[in-house]
């Protein structure tokens, strides 16, 4: 791995970034899996409260990760990369959606009703992030440890 990517790899914002998708990834997994057994919802303030900030330091990380490797090039990286980058705004718009839902609920007394269809793609679109994320960032790591003769590396 060069110097200037494994700089990259522990800058503060990224590692913040990473951090709440991590946290984001569990939380969602236990909702996921208890709400289907148990028919429980655990952490769901949680889940939904970090993921407020989960989509500010988004939004930073991906302007400058954009603004470092544009144009778009026709390698496996950048299409991993682009689904990644799609899956992960979808999520967290559809899970605005229904942590707006979750926000008008608490206090009533009532549990929120999520329609199905936009909480089973919420659910399908993060483990598509969890899937293209982890992709991504192999191939991009696959990628610096092909030999360099005769081509230009993006850094």
């Amino acid at each position: 791995m060069n110097g200037a990517r494994a700089q990259r790899l522990r800058a503060p914002l990224l590692l913040t970034f990473a951090a709440l998708l991590a946290f984001e990834a569990l939380g969602g997994l236990v909702l996921f899996y208890a709400r289907l057994a148990y028919g429980l919802l655990p952490g769901e303030r949680s889940h939904v409260l970090a993921g407020i900030p989960l989509a500010l330091f988004y939004a930073a990380y991906l302007w400058q990760h954009w603004r470092r490797v544009s144009p778009i090039r026709a390698r496996l990286d950048y299409a991993l990369g682009l689904i990644a980058a799609a899956s992960l705004a979808a999520s967290l718009a559809l899970g605005g959606a229904l942590g707006w839902l979750w926000w008008r609920s608490r206090g009533s007394g009532e549990p929120p009703h999520y329609p199905e269809v936009v909480s089973a793609a919420h659910n399908i679109s993060s483990m598509l992030v969890l899937t293209f994320v982890l992709a991504h960032l192999l191939a991009v790591l696959a990628r610096d440890r092909e030999p360099t003769a005769g081509r230009q590396r993006d850094s």
